[in-house]
């Protein structure tokens, strides 16, 4: 096997691969409608219910064939029953994406927005919950990936069920990563894709969730010819394949990735993301980086690093300078302030990151930027 030019990925999925899931594609054609390729399928299926300790005869997975933001559109418009509203707790750009979700479909939702970089306030939940005893789904984001914070969703999820509302959750930054146990966690509906923490390639998006909150589905109104759970559900049951085309490379990606994810173990693979989080944050305060979550709301897996007060800083020219190393940083995603992000997902390890900031200090210099790097205060005094 041919080694391939190994670029580190420190944006926010897709992620850096192994050579072997890139080889995993390379395959003699198949028509996937073939008993072959559904067997397949049904065991990667099975795969990604056990990644978060569910168990196969009460919780199932469902394939799509899109990005991550597929799975939002499909939970939210196939899980609210006709008559009910949905309570998107927001605290981020991805939580944001879910009420969008609502508006385009026009179905009724409560948006309870939260600062970026706060938690959501689970007494203000309850109140709405209280208040709103038509709340047929709740739905919030595990890690919010433009900032890094993590939410609890344990907690939120002992929440909606309290007042008899279906839990789904964006874990698209946390699964296969940071550990999730689906029942504990009170989680009815989780997702994510391929390219994140399972480590392979884009195309491939999936929903873990209970069985029979997907039967109960069936009988609501039907907002989407695609981009319903239930269907989906349905004929992978009735015949091991996708009601679509599936995006084939990639499930043969997926399933080599899954193989070395069950190689590497679940805490082992946390563990070396911790790794890989912890270099960055030391690197990033080694600089003088000021970030914009406090250090115990982490994730774990994205730094959010604020601009620095500096006429040399450019972005694009410090990104420019990496990436022509083989190291590629990624903007951030809040609107009012400016940022970028570092993140720890990925085949990388702590070397990588301390091989990174080698280049990132050049690239600083290269620009004519001072390190430690300066902040003001309103003052206008240096800090």
């Amino acid at each position: 096997m041919q080694a391939i030019k190994r670029n580190i990925l420190l944006n926010p999925g897709p992620s850096t691969t192994t050579d072997t899931v890139k080889y995993a594609q390379v395959v003699p054609d198949v028509c996937p409608r073939e008993k072959e390729f559904a067997g397949l399928m049904k065991g990667l299926r099975e795969d990604l219910v056990r990644i978060v300790h569910g168990d196969l005869q009460k919780y199932t997975s469902v394939l799509f064939c899109g990005s991550g933001t597929i799975n939002i559109d499909v939970a939210i418009n196939s899980l609210l029953p006709e008559g009910k509203k949905a309570l998107v707790l927001d605290n981020g750009a991805y939580s944001a994406r879910a009420a969008e979700v609502c508006q385009y479909y026009g179905l009724p939702c409560i948006d309870l927005k939260f600062p970026v970089d706060q938690r959501p306030d689970l007494d203000k939940a309850e109140e709405v919950l209280k208040a709103n005893p038509d709340i047929g789904l709740v739905h919030a984001t595990h890690n919010e990936t433009g900032t890094g914070i993590l939410n609890p969703i344990r907690e939120i999820g002992a929440l909606a069920h309290k007042y008899g509302a279906t839990f789904t959750v964006d874990t698209t930054s946390t699964y296969a990563m940071r550990p999730i146990h689906i029942e504990e966690d009170n989680i009815d509906f989780c997702m994510a894709s391929a390219q994140k923490g399972l480590m392979a390639f884009t195309g491939l998006s999936f929903i873990v969730g209970d069985r029979e909150l997907i039967e109960r589905s069936k009988g609501y109104p039907k907002r989407s010819y695609y981009c319903n759970l239930a269907m989906q559900y349905d004929f992978f049951e009735r015949t091991g394949e996708m009601h679509f085309t599936p995006p084939v490379q990639a499930i043969y990606a997926a399933i080599q990735a899954m193989k070395e994810y069950w190689a590497e173990g679940e805490e082992a693979k946390w563990a070396r993301h911790t790794r890989v989080f912890n270099a960055i944050n030391e690197g990033l305060d080694g600089l003088g980086f000021r970030q914009v979550i406090r250090p115990e709301w982490r994730a774990g897996l994205v730094s959010s690093a604020i601009y620095p007060d500096d006429p040399n800083w450019d972005f694009e020219k410090v990104h420019d300078y990496c990436y022509e190393r083989g190291f590629t940083i990624y903007p951030g995603k809040i609107s009012a302030t400016d940022t970028f992000r570092l993140c720890a997902l990925g085949a990388i390890d702590e070397a990588d990151i301390k091989d990174f900031f080698i280049v990132f200090k050049e690239a600083l210099a290269a620009t004519g930027v001072k390190v430690p790097v300066v902040y003001r205060d309103r003052k206008g005094g240096a800090r």
